[in-house]
């Protein structure tokens, strides 16, 4: 009889460590990350126009594509070797706005070193789950005059600091509404900068793209690289993992139940649209087909919770979840 006893106290045991598992708990002691950080955006702003192309054309000897993609696609002022481009960078950088949009950066990032130090953090939580991961060599601080927040090439990483000045700074409130409508001056905040790299990276080069894939295994694949920028970021405030104000996830939450209901009824799972995609899982002022006062993304958040629903129940790594496909994590997925 002691001994039945003893042998239920060790089961118990057994079964309270199995529920207990904390997947995204790992030791980042030993891991050893090397990023170049390098901030273009002061470079470009700050060199004297007669040493300007010497200095571009230096640093595009170890990031080509991200100087090319600057000055030619977000600046528009050219290649570095194009006779022209000296004089279109200092009619740029002398512009009025861009006089006070590099004031604003600056004073709104006067000192990146911390910014920097949380993305080596996640990036070493990254290789932590995943040993074999691909890292940046670079990560490039710019200003893209506002076409990205995060661009990610093979190697290197440019961060678009304009991007992150927060939606009631004067020079964001002042951008076209037309092209940039209230959600989305509402979006550039700066507390979301370094979740956006490691999403970014990612989705880039962990996370493959899905072609011509249905609903649920688009929505799956977000959530395992929103889990993976959770993982990075075990800390983190869950409603900026997913890129929220804290009430749009409150009512993501709340709402869970209700948003998946509608997918089954609408026998939405195994659509094939991509507009209908993309209704689900793009940024955009609310999710469509649902309430207004709900958040975007709403398939993504989906996602997420149906990864961590799996990631709950079961003892296995991030490693191994990545392996798994979308019809094995959904036969486990339970809403609370």
């Amino acid at each position: 009889m002691k001994q039945a006893g003893f042998f239920c106290s060790i089961l118990l045991v057994y079964v309270l460590s199995a529920c207990s598992h904390d997947a995204l708990d790992v030791d980042t002691s030993g891991v050893k990350v090397d990023i170049d950080y390098r901030n273009l955006d002061s470079l470009i702003v700050h060199t004297e126009k007669n040493r300007l192309q010497a200095a571009i054309l230096e640093w595009r000897v170890d990031i080509p594509e991200i100087i090319d993609y600057e000055l030619g696609y977000c600046l528009q002022v050219g290649q570095v070797t194009d006779t022209g481009m000296v004089e279109n960078v200092d009619r740029f950088r002398n512009d009025a706005y861009i006089v006070r949009l590099e004031k604003r950066i600056k004073e709104t990032f006067p000192d990146l070193s911390k910014k920097q130090e949380n993305i080596t953090e996640g990036f070493k939580h990254l290789k932590a789950h995943l040993p074999e991961v691909k890292l940046p060599e670079h990560i490039i601080f710019m200003n893209s005059f506002f076409a990205s927040g995060a661009f990610c090439t093979e190697n290197d990483m440019a961060i678009g600091l304009e991007r992150y000045l927060g939606g009631t700074t004067d020079v964001i409130k002042e951008l076209p509404s037309q092209e940039f409508p209230e959600w989305i001056k509402k979006a550039m905040a700066p507390q979301y900068l370094e979740r956006d790299a490691l999403a970014a990276w990612i989705m880039t080069h962990v996370i493959p793209e899905l072609e011509g894939s249905n609903n649920i295994s688009q929505i799956i694949r977000w959530g395992k690289i929103i889990y993976l920028t959770e993982a990075a970021f075990p800390e983190m405030e869950k409603h900026l993992i997913m890129r929220y104000s804290a009430t749009e996830y409150q009512w993501a939450l709340d709402n869970e139940r209700d948003f998946w209901q509608y997918l089954v009824d609408q026998k939405l799972l195994f659509e094939t649209d991509e507009n209908v995609q993309s209704n689900l899982l793009r940024e955009a002022p609310f999710t469509a087909g649902l309430p207004e006062k709900g958040p975007d993304r709403l398939g993504q958040f989906l996602g997420w919770r149906i990864v961590q629903s799996y990631m709950e129940q079961y003892d296995i790594t991030v490693e191994e979840l990545l392996k798994l496909p979308y019809p094995v994590l959904l036969s486990e997925y339970e809403i609370e």
